[in-house]
């Protein structure tokens, strides 16, 4: 098989190429390295610095034949959304487009990973795939248009193309400056001595779900044999509070942090449904919290 990876140089991106390369796949990566690194790029997966909204994505993708485009690069930073709306849009929307017609033109699926955390809004409970979108920023107007489109592609042009929603993912090479990867941060500033901001009271709830379950979800969805939108999450609740307590207690010595004022378009509550997976996809979560914190440690202390 030959696939290409958008964002494939980022956190979730690159272990993605990772398990691709590991199962004799043709990986080519499609980065434009604004936030991804050219060392997360595994041999022998090649890298081609492009940025998904140029034109030239087309012609790329057309020449190169892929089977499947797995399309992760994205704008991914809630705050940023607010401040520059139009800027989201242009790349997690024009960005998706792209992307979508390049695959066309490969007679290609698309694997969109989408944004469950965000595009369910509050959640009183486990969201389901059926459930009604509310977003509740510009960075997740931006995924359910996303979605939207590929399921357009899909009637419009016969396409198989498939979105994943994806909980909030955490594990080795996620960034402590990009918004969202509060594990990475707690575990960043824990190893460095630093004082940890929680912003709000903690109590806000989260479904963290281990990237390497997620890249086997991202699998699962290529080789489904319809399109389809999928939760991908743990569908265990944890609060923002209990979460920085298992880090501290990770890290050793625990120590407390200090709360700030919540911010605007943060989710009280998020949490998915991740039964439609596991029956037409065979796909769980299998790492715990406390397990996923370990290997993620493990690996932020080396750094």
């Amino acid at each position: 098989m030959r696939a290409i990876v958008t964002g494939g140089a980022g956190f979730i991106g690159s272990h993605l190429a990772h398990a691709l390369v590991a199962r004799g796949t043709e990986v080519h990566v499609v980065d434009n390295l604004t936030t991804g690194s050219r060392e997360n790029v595994p041999p022998p997966a090649e890298l081609h610095e492009l940025d998904i909204r140029a034109e030239a994505l087309e012609q790329f993708a057309a020449q190169l034949g892929p089977d499947v485009v797995f399309h992760l690069a994205a704008q991914a930073d809630v705050g940023t959304s607010v401040k520059r709306p139009a800027f989201d849009a242009e790349v997690n929307v024009i960005g998706t487009v792209r992307v979508l017609e390049a695959a066309r033109a490969a007679g290609a699926r698309v694997v969109f990973a989408s944004s469950g955390g965000a595009v369910y809004g509050e959640c009183e409970r486990p969201a389901r795939e059926d459930d009604e979108p509310r977003p509740l920023s510009p960075y997740a107007a931006s995924k359910l248009a996303g979605e939207q489109y590929l399921a357009t592609w899909n009637r419009l042009h016969g396409g198989n193309h498939t979105s994943c929603r994806l909980a909030n993912v955490y594990g080795p090479r996620q960034r402590a400056t990009l918004e969202g990867g509060v594990v990475a941060i707690f575990l960043d500033r824990l190893r460095d001595g630093r004082e940890v901001e929680i912003f709000g009271d903690g109590n806000q709830t989260r479904d963290f779900v281990f990237v390497g379950d997620v890249v086997e979800g991202l699998l699962a969805a290529a080789s489904a044999p319809a399109a389809g939108v999928y939760n991908i999450g743990s569908g265990v609740a944890t609060s923002v509070i209990d979460l920085y307590h298992l880090c501290s207690e990770t890290v050793g010595p625990e120590r407390e942090p200090r709360f700030v004022p919540a911010r605007p378009g943060d989710l009280r509550h998020s949490l998915l449904d991740a039964s439609s997976a596991a029956r037409d996809l065979g796909w769980r979560a299998e790492t715990t919290v406390v397990e996923g914190l370990g290997r993620t440690w493990d690996w932020v202390r080396a750094q």
